[in-house]
């Protein structure tokens, strides 16, 4: 039994595309990129990739192929995140998958009343809170559009109360250059400075180019500002095959790649080895609504190639699953979020967002959704940790010891190990009269009951001298 003392561990890996695959679909993005080319008026970036070697013609830049794979080489394959106090949570490398919510929800869906309203300021601490309580969670987001201030700083005061009530690294969305420098001030001011911050960032820029094959002048500011001050950047567009994109999978996710990868040449162009976030948001149009679907197997189908593109390619990657089309926490949200959530696991999808509140095809925020499918992300978390095999686990000696016929109950060995088996505290495995003894609580009650009772959770709370000059930071932004 000697060579038993050693663990082997295997994780559950799952692959959609294979090695010549990811060659073709490379060589194809080339292509596209050299022949295609994108639009982009913005001028500082037409100079920057003119000077560089891109040819440049009017508002039309076609890349070459030596250009994008130098900048790939440039990109670190590592970027490491870390909450508001320093604490380093986050390791975006390889097939390594961290989960957190979505951004910009239009509606929310109150969990006392069940009433759907706009999504206003004071829903944003109550759905930041509850991403800080719920721990299978890794990071959050700007979940709603805050309905009920300024809309000319709307995205500031999102990104700072969601700051305040949850400690977790940041990703945010915000609609200009001056609003992404507003919001890196107050993470400094709230991780300690730059030199604490450039060690791990806490804050994580969301930009989107336009399918097919557009920047527009904001999103360029963005991406020049973030690499020049080592702000990670996410370069994500939403490419909608049979809208946007080609009907056939392979062509979307070409079309994916290129729009994303073409941000990473300019983007390691202004500063060599900041860090980039590569992905895009592949997804389908339903051709009998016409909406663009968040809960379509062939959504989890290309964003699981485009993950591995990114191991192929080495750079992180921001992926989606958790998301549903449901308007409810049913049983089309549930299946919807545990075939997503469990296919990007398993591929490794880096940054994996919409795991907690995208209902109705991007439009509703639900506190109910975030708690359902965080315990759905905890059994994920659980099945990705595979089997450990040692002379412990294996437990010879205890098979032995206990014999045929006997049981382990009482047994040390069972003591040790039990409470590595999950035990949700929402879906019940009790016998049909147990059920009934305890109040016959069906699932939605179930679930209504472990909402209201993680909203109550506040993270530690900030000192007054930040506040004060949180306040006065707010009162400057234009």
């Amino acid at each position: 039994m000697g060579m038993m003392t050693d663990e082997l561990y295997f994780k559950p890996r799952l692959m959609v595309i294979n090695d010549d695959q990811i060659a073709q679909i490379h060589a194809a993005t080339l292509e596209v990129l050299e022949r295609t080319g994108v639009k982009m008026t913005h001028k500082e970036g037409l100079e920057i990739l003119g000077s560089a070697g891109a040819r440049v013609n009017g508002d039309r830049v076609r890349i070459p192929g030596w250009m994008l794979e130098d900048a790939i080489r440039k990109s670190p394959s590592r970027i490491v995140l870390a909450k508001r106090t320093g604490e380093r949570t986050v390791a975006l490398e390889r097939d390594k998958s961290y989960f957190g919510p979505s951004l910009d929800c239009v509606e929310y869906r109150d969990p006392e009343t069940g009433e759907r309203m706009p999504f206003r300021s004071d829903h944003v601490k109550v759905t930041a809170a509850l991403c800080d309580a719920l721990p299978s969670f890794d990071w959050c987001m700007t979940i709603g559009m805050a309905d009920d201030v300024d809309p000319h700083i709307a995205d500031r005061i999102i990104a700072r109360n969601v700051m305040e009530y949850c400690e977790k690294p940041l990703v945010f969305c915000c609609k200009d250059a001056n609003s992404v420098k507003d919001i890196y001030e107050m993470a400094l001011l709230l991780c300690g400075g730059k030199e604490k911050f450039d060690q791990a960032p806490t804050i994580v820029q969301y930009a989107e180019p336009i399918s097919p094959l557009v920047y527009y002048d904001p999103a360029v500011d963005k991406l020049i500002y973030c690499a020049e001050n080592n702000i990670p950047l996410i370069n994500f567009p939403a490419p909608q095959a049979c809208g946007s994109a080609p009907a056939t999978f392979a062509g979307a996710i070409v079309q994916a790649s290129a729009e994303s990868l073409s941000g990473l040449v300019l983007h390691q162009l202004v500063n060599p080895g900041a860090p980039f976030i590569y992905g895009a948001f592949t997804t389908i149009m339903d051709m009998r609504t016409s909406i663009f679907s968040y809960g379509a197997n062939e959504m989890s189908l290309m964003t699981g190639a485009l993950a591995q593109m990114a191991q192929h390619y080495q750079i992180p990657f921001f992926g989606t699953a958790g998301a549903t089309d449901a308007k409810f926490c049913d049983a089309q949200a549930g299946a919807e979020a545990a075939f997503q959530c469990l296919s990007s696991a398993a591929i490794g999808s880096g940054l994996v967002h919409d795991c907690s509140s995208w209902m109705d095809h991007g439009f509703l925020a639900s506190p109910e959704y975030m708690v359902l499918v965080n315990d759905i992300v905890e059994s994920v978390k659980c099945y990705m940790q595979g089997i450990p095999v040692t002379k412990e686990t294996l437990a010879l000696d205890i098979i032995d010891k206990v014999g045929p016929g006997g049981h382990y109950l009482q047994e040390k060995h069972t003591m040790e190990h039990f409470r590595k088996i999950k035990y949700s505290k929402l879906f019940e495995r009790m016998v049909n009269a147990k059920w009934v003894e305890g109040g016959s609580k069906r699932f939605e009650q179930r679930l209504n009951e472990l909402t209201l009772e993680k909203m109550k959770h506040r993270p530690a709370p900030l000192s007054d001298e930040v506040i004060k000059e949180l306040d006065r930071m707010q009162a400057t932004w234009k």
